[in-house]
């Protein structure tokens, strides 16, 4: 499963999952603690450390933006609205490999890359849902790959991919515009300019977060204990199951109990995944994939698994614990 299927997963669930989110809603209630660490060793004393929310980071605090937006975008240009800041890298016509994925006759695809970083102080989500394309004025078909764009991305973490469409091969005038509020109608216009890379490159951060767990810890919210269990790499041997060139898999092992007098839901898609501070897609082939809604009391184990480069230096894999304050509980992967 790719990540626009999540997104349409995340869309047709998103009433359910803020009617069961962890959490009652109350930020005093969003905290959580470390409460021990699992160990074959003799630990003799165990510390309790708080974990701070990452609600507002301090970028975030120190660097609000006012929205600049203009009439239409070409590439190397930056949409900043409400704290998300969009840039259009680079535009191309594509062609798939696949070849269960054709233009029709007369039509080719063209594809826009983007790179999002997030300055607003809360989540925000960019999706390939978002963005409408038109040829010569006409509305045009979405086509998917790999690599769309589509996130959720927490307070200073940032993500990047691509857009794409099924155009007339002689369309002389090609417009993708993006929903900027879907309450106001307000649009920005990406103007597509055929094979164009702006050539910008985007500098990562490979600095952990200030507070995040290990494998061996046991945290506990006001509705959950977490025992994170295992951090490892997974080697696929399906042949139609490979990470990208330069990419690998990994995916950590977690028990979850639920504290609290009412069920509590939890999955994978409860997750995100940032390698040096960008965005990483899901992935879904583990048969023991963390899913279960547990009554009071009861206990679920499993993996939550990620496609991350293989270079990167630090990965964090994020838990919201708390729908409503955003609050995030941060696991650090080591192997």
């Amino acid at each position: 499963m790719n990540k626009i299927k999540k997104s349409i997963v995340l869309i047709l669930c998103v009433s359910l999952f803020a009617a069961l989110a962890m959490g009652s809603g109350s930020s005093s209630d969003s905290s959580a603690t470390k409460v021990g660490e699992v160990s074959s060793k003799d630990d003799s004393a165990k510390s309790e450390t708080k974990a701070e929310d990452r609600k507002e980071s301090s970028d975030s605090k120190n660097d609000k933006q006012k929205n600049t937006t203009q009439s239409e975008y070409h590439v190397g240009d930056t949409l900043i609205y409400n704290g998300l800041n969009i840039t259009y890298v680079s535009s191309n016509y594509f062609e798939s490999d696949n070849e269960f994925i054709k233009p029709s006759d007369g039509n080719r695809f063209i594809r826009l890359y983007f790179y999002v970083d997030n300055k607003s102080g809360s989540d925000k989500s960019v999706t390939t849902f978002d963005f409408k394309c038109y040829a010569d004025g006409y509305d045009c078909a979405a086509t998917y790959q790999d690599d769309d764009i589509s996130a959720t991305l927490s307070d200073g973490r940032s993500g990047e991919g691509a857009v794409y469409f099924e155009v007339p091969a002689d369309a002389t005038e090609i417009e993708i515009e993006y929903d900027l509020d879907w309450i106001s109608g307000d649009k920005a216009k990406f103007i597509f300019e055929g094979d164009k890379d702006s050539g910008l490159v985007f500098e990562k951060s490979a600095s952990a977060s200030e507070e995040t767990f290990s494998v061996g810890d046991v945290i506990e919210t006001k509705n959950l204990k977490i025992t994170y269990l295992k951090a490892e790499e997974y080697v696929s041997d399906n042949m139609f199951m490979q990470p990208a060139d330069g990419n690998k898999y990994i995916y950590i092992e977690l028990e979850v109990e639920n504290l609290s007098d009412s069920d509590q839901m939890i999955s994978s898609f409860s997750f995100e995944c940032y390698a040096d501070g960008s965005n990483c897609s899901g992935f879904y082939g583990l048969d023991d994939s963390l899913s279960a809604t547990l009554s009071s009391g009861r206990k679920a184990k499993g993996t939550v698994a990620f496609e991350v480069p293989q270079d990167a230096q630090t990965i964090e894999i994020e838990f919201e614990d708390n729908y409503w304050t955003q609050n995030k509980i941060v696991f650090l992967y080591s192997e």
